[in-house]
């Protein structure tokens, strides 16, 4: 009896577990406000940590990224000439089945918008820009069209998204899972990505259409708002998985949920724990 209460002891720990988000050790690189975004996310989102990494200068090794971090979320503010070995080490990252996460000023610094480029990143990249990307220096208003959006873990929890200028300018390209999009048309006339993510082989890079450092720009409830934070929460929630459909935080912080496989097998292990007392019991007699 006392074992099988260890082993659906056991069976209910690895269910309760199997419905909680892993912990990401996320990079902030970036050629300027990088130690803002890397505070403002870890005092605002949870289960992740972020460590904030100054690429203005050089890019970093992959073996450093691949030893320190699960994640990386990359954008830039201003040109910056190393860009392009940046986007060759992240890329190299992705390629290790680790994801990576965009945020504007990504679209900027992209060739396509007259930037430096990303080199091997934008070949993995979820869009490419407008031919404009965020226009500077006045950049332009987004606000999320909630009818267009698709119900996902990047979605969950986000119903309203905003920013009165540093925000979209990109077109997705063909292959990209786009799961929501901004009202407003881009310079093309196309629909706007607002949250999109592509997979190629082993990479997964996600891309939120909106700059990650906004707090460092603008009031948030004024220049920037909506559900901000938990778009990003569920980014990098998403990007701790590896981009599976694994259950993210829904924000609950009290009683962890049972997913549906941990429920099941939790009703499966009780089952053959009764069926076996039954039979004790029967023999018994």
């Amino acid at each position: 009896m006392i074992a099988g209460l260890r082993v659906g002891l056991a069976v209910l720990l690895f269910a309760v577990g199997a419905g909680q988000v892993e912990a990401a050790r996320v990079g902030v690189l970036s050629n300027r406000y990088f130690n803002e975004a890397a505070a403002d996310f870890n005092s605002r989102l949870s289960g992740h940590t972020f460590t904030a990494v100054d690429v203005s200068g050089a890019a970093p090794t992959l073996a450093s990224l691949t030893d320190a971090f699960d994640v990386l979320l990359v954008y830039a503010d201003l040109n910056f000439p190393t860009a392009p070995a940046v986007g060759n080490v992240a890329a190299d990252f992705a390629n290790t089945g680790r994801t990576v996460v965009l945020g504007t000023f990504y679209d900027q610094q992209r060739s396509d918008a007259g930037g430096s480029g990303w080199g091997a990143l934008e070949a993995l990249d979820p869009s490419t820009t407008d031919g404009i990307a965020v226009p500077t220096p006045n950049g332009q208003a987004r606000s999320l069209d909630a009818t267009a959006t698709v119900a996902h873990p990047l979605t969950q929890q986000v119903t309203t998204l905003f920013g009165t200028q540093w925000a979209g300018g990109n077109e997705a390209k063909p292959g990209t899972v786009v799961v929501a999009r901004w009202q407003q048309p881009n310079a093309r006339s196309n629909p706007d990505p607002a949250i999109a993510y592509r997979v190629t082989g082993p990479a997964c890079v996600i891309q939120i259409g909106i700059a990650p450092h906004y707090a460092t720009l603008g009031v948030f409830g004024v220049d920037y708002g909506g559900d901000f934070y938990r778009a990003w929460q569920n980014a990098f929630d998403f990007a701790a998985t590896g981009c599976s459909d694994h259950s993210i935080d829904t924000g609950a912080k009290d009683v962890p949920t049972l997913s549906d496989f941990a429920l099941g097998a939790l009703v499966l292990a009780l089952a053959v724990l009764g069926l076996r007392d039954r039979r004790r019991l029967i023999r018994r007699r």
